[in-house]
């Protein structure tokens, strides 16, 4: 049996929509984009969103927003996906890294406060797999600005695994202490769009300012110019992007958007199979679940001994299999770049050397669920 690691969902609705769109003559952002902008925020609760087309590009225009700067210095995780760092160099700015916890893999809020400079603007929590961070110590810590030259510490959320989840009830892309919240809808996210991307927020000039930057910093996007409400005529104020959506991609995201929660029940249904499957079984560290949050189940992953051997052994019997992530200080740009040191984050080290990420995705039948359980077990001589 061939196990794929992941395979997006997408059916005949997806395809019709696709279709749609094509023949309504929009091909780039236009009414769909619109439509799937305030289906979103609707669903997430949040007071605005604006579409891009992917998380890095929500999370460099909600550093713009906030208005980083050459020279300041914003904390992430090291354990990232490339991009959470990449964009804050997009303005001569500092990555600063910091270690995580060994249960969930998300950054650790015991070892922010001690990274806080004066040239510390914004923290970048990732919520690792679909689970949130503890954002309300986040918050406090955000809050109490002794050593920064900043009132306050800006709070972007990389939520690029982490729809549909929730925070001590509350959807991730809505929380009050959070200035944007950046999704993804990379092919192989929750929500599909092949590429593509959503920055929410409860602030409407950071929304103003995020969708002027999306299109070169035209005063005016191309669904205002060319329908009966727009103009020729439009100005430059601001040097922007090309991170617009399309219609195209806007209208594979309203039909996955509608299925949110059926999708991520599949998953958890997976989850629960697997955790029911491992619980007794010693070589295996499953992941851990706070009481009071929600995960999307966008990744399940589980830590062993000998990871690489066990991936070419679960590879040879036709399981997919990944690892998320290399941490950002072991990349040898970002090493060289910055001066990282690897005895700096020994817990990313050692979650590293141990995560494997299993398949987990809503179009997974039983017996292929039945299969990977069994391969595992074979493997690890369980």
């Amino acid at each position: 049996m061939q196990i794929l690691f992941h395979k997006t969902h997408t059916t005949n609705e997806e395809k019709e929509a696709v279709i749609e769109a094509i023949e309504s003559g929009w091909l780039t952002m236009g009414p769909k984009c619109v439509e799937f902008e305030e289906k979103f925020k609707e669903y997430v609760g949040a007071k605005e969103a604006v579409s891009l087309n992917s998380a890095t590009a929500a999370l460099h225009l909600a550093l713009k927003a906030i208005g980083l700067q050459e020279g300041d210095e914003v904390i992430v995780p090291t354990n990232t996906f490339v991009a959470t760092a990449e964009v804050v160099t997009y303005f001569n700015a500092t990555p600063v890294l910091c270690d995580i916890e060994e249960t969930t893999h998300n950054i650790d809020v015991k070892k922010i406060e001690e990274l806080i400079t004066p040239k510390t603007k914004a923290i970048i929590p990732v919520h690792f797999a679909g689970q949130p961070c503890d954002m309300d110590e986040i918050y406090e810590i955000a809050n109490q600005q002794p050593k920064t030259k900043n009132q306050k510490l800006y709070i972007i959320e990389d939520a690029a695994h982490a729809i549909p989840s929730r925070y001590k009830g509350q959807m991730i892309g809505s929380l009050e202490g959070t200035d944007v919240t950046c999704f993804s809808f990379y092919a192989t996210k929750t929500l599909s769009t092949g590429e593509g991307g959503m920055a929410t927020t409860n602030n409407a000039d950071y929304a103003k300012t995020i969708k002027i930057n999306r299109l070169h910093g035209i005063s005016k996007d191309a669904w205002d110019r060319y329908t009966s409400k727009g103009s020729w005529y439009y100005e430059i104020v601001d040097n922007g992007n090309k991170y617009n959506s399309t219609d195209i991609n806007a209208a594979l995201g309203l039909v996955q958007l509608k299925k949110q929660e059926e999708l991520r029940n599949k998953r958890e249904y997976i989850a629960k199979r697997y955790i029911e499957a491992f619980k007794d079984i010693k070589e295996i560290i499953l992941p851990v679940i706070k009481e009071d949050r929600e995960t999307s189940w966008h990744l399940f992953v589980i830590k062993v001994d000998n990871r690489d051997e066990v991936i070419e052994e679960l590879k040879q019997k036709g399981v997919g299999c990944s690892v998320h992530f290399i941490p950002i200080h072991k990349h040898p740009y970002y090493k060289h770049k910055f001066g990282y040191k690897n005895n700096n984050y020994p817990v990313a080290n050692r979650i590293f050397e141990k995560s494997l990420s299993l398949p987990i995705y809503p179009d997974m039948t039983d017996g292929e669920i039945d299969y990977v359980i069994q391969s595992i077990k074979e493997v690890l001589s369980v």
